[in-house]
């Protein structure tokens, strides 16, 4: 079995040059232009997006009770004039 101390020495030495190499260059620039087009288009955060389904399925049910209730009185309306 390989020894885990050897391991974590190995891992460190790799971060190290990875942090070091130009990839972490490419990396970081990378990132820059990603955040820099989605900072351009219309995005809503995941909070956001679940807080207006909320409202909509608050809306939809009050929306399906006062048609319920129109429903009700319509009948009730049609009744009392037979």
């Amino acid at each position: 079995m390989l020894n885990s101390k050897l391991l974590d020495e190995v891992s460190t030495r790799v971060s190290a040059l990875l942090a070091a190499s130009p990839i972490s260059d490419v990396e970081k620039n990378l990132r820059a232009l990603l955040v820099s087009f989605f900072a351009k288009l219309d995005l809503v955060t995941r909070e956001e997006f679940d807080v207006q389904r909320e409202v909509l399925t608050r809306t939809s049910e009050k929306l399906a009770a006062l048609e319920k209730r129109v429903a009700e009185l319509e009948a009730a309306r049609a009744g009392e004039q037979k």
